[in-house]
């Protein structure tokens, strides 16, 4: 009985990749956990483990391949006693299917796969992709699939241990032994598709511009799998998310002082601390002292966090990635910034997994490295906010005793989202990490 080994969505956010390598050849045998192909997303490339044991009877989806989306076919898994004759007409159906692209649920709920007898030459379809009660879609192996619907089993009940919660055969075996009943009544109606929200606008199209530019010399660079998703997601966040935007002035000369006394103490280390590196932990503190600003935007509610899980923008070529410091208030700053450097130096590598830049609910982007004064940054769903962080500029200033002086000013915005943080919230959330900036030598209290 052949079984489809299907392009897993390796994060949240793929819906689909390039299928950089094959580990695996046909007539390999494999077994669950054994590395199959290499497979690179929009963010990195990722090593794809198997979930089941058998032979590799057949591979759809050549090395190099582009844009294959997410649960099409890549090749065809042969059972104890099967034979390429087994397989049939499933890799003739399914050769061309990342070409002729359908969408992902549709593509995996007709796919072919395998029959329900050992004599069969011509596989069945696999029952169609499970849905939880909320209408979201359960990742499930296709023979998981098949084996709870031959016993009557709701995958929605079943925690998956493959990749990513992917439920596999032993987990649904694992159900069948405690005979869990069957799903409700109400199963079907929740499995029903949601109908296509309307299309969200779009500028104009792609024939247009290049007449608009006939006769004109350009180059045309080809869109990479990152900035795709670069330009949908910062689209959908400016076009979703009520963004509101807070401006402080913050004085450095206290922690330029500071950071260089502590930088001379930490050279024997080999430790030298960034600017960036008491921001990251002046905005770590703040969540704590302000943890309604600690939070998501859930769709139908709000997640607030209890750890600060600070994520920070690293421009590489091509695009961004925005690597999280979980529980940066419980860092010193040489651990921050040594792990700051460490999470940079992969990341433009293309070396991150995912939990390393998912999650967290607060975002700094720096570009006063780069000579900008001020701008302003956009939030990235899910976060509630971002601070955008511009370069350190000699200015004058009126101290309290209304006398003019000369100061270190660095000009920050905080770009809010009004749906999670009120106005008031955002002013008190970033006038503590200016309280912070401004007197760093409590960060060590």
């Amino acid at each position: 009985m052949p079984t489809e080994i299907l392009m897993p969505a390796l994060s949240p956010t793929m819906e689909e990749g390039t299928l950089a390598k094959w580990l695996v050849k046909e007539g390999d045998e494999i077994s669950s956990g054994d590395v199959m192909c290499e497979i690179e997303t929009d963010k990195a490339t990722m090593e794809f483990e198997a979930v089941d044991e058998g032979v590799i009877g057949k591979i759809l989806v050549a090395e190099g391949t582009e844009g294959v989306k997410v649960n099409d076919p890549i090749a065809v898994l042969l059972e104890d006693g099967e034979s390429a004759d087994d397989i049939g007409e499933v890799s003739a159906s399914n050769e061309n299917a990342s070409a002729n692209a359908a969408p992902a649920e549709a593509s995996e709920a007709t796919a072919p796969a395998k029959g329900h007898g050992r004599g069969d030459t011509k596989a069945t379809p696999a029952p169609a992709a499970p849905q939880g009660a909320d209408g979201k879609r359960l990742f499930a192996s296709p023979l998981a699939r098949r084996i709870a619907a031959d016993k009557g089993l709701d995958l929605s009940q079943i925690k998956g241990s493959g990749p990513h919660g992917r439920i596999v055969k032993a987990d649904v075996e694992e159900l069948s032994k405690t005979d869990t009943p069957a799903a409700s009544d109400a199963a079907p109606a929740a499995a029903e598709t949601p109908k296509a929200s309307a299309a969200a606008p779009a500028g104009p199209a792609t024939d247009t511009i290049l007449k608009m530019y006939e006769g004109r010399e350009f180059e045309e660079v080809k869109l990479d799998g990152m900035r795709k998703t670069i330009a949908a997601r910062l689209t959908e966040a400016k076009q979703t998310v009520p963004h509101f935007y807070l401006r402080r002035d913050i004085q450095l000369d206290a922690l330029m002082a500071f950071r260089a006394q502590l930088n001379k103490q930490l050279e024997p280390r080999g430790v030298k601390l960034s600017v960036n590196d008491f921001i990251i932990k002046a905005g770590a503190l703040a969540l704590q002292e302000v943890p309604d600003a600690n939070a998501v935007w859930a769709g139908d509610r709000i997640l607030k966090l209890a750890p600060s899980d600070v994520a920070v923008a690293v421009a590489i070529e091509g695009g961004l990635f925005t690597p999280v410091l979980k529980d940066a208030h419980h860092k010193s700053l040489s651990a921050l910034s040594a792990e700051m450097k460490d999470l940079a130096a992969r990341a433009r590598d293309r070396k991150l997994a995912p939990h390393e830049y998912q999650g967290g609910s607060f975002a700094i982007s720096n570009l006063g490295m780069f000579g900008i004064d001020n701008f302003d940054a956009v939030i990235n769903p899910p976060h509630g906010s971002i601070l955008a962080v511009g370069a350190g500029v000699k200015k004058p200033v009126v101290n309290a005793e209304g006398d003019i002086g000369v100061a270190t000013v660095m000009s920050v915005t905080l770009s809010v989202d009004h749906r999670v943080i009120d106005g008031a919230l955002g002013a008190q959330f970033l006038n503590a990490i200016k309280a912070n900036l401004e007197a760093p030598m409590t960060m060590l209290a």
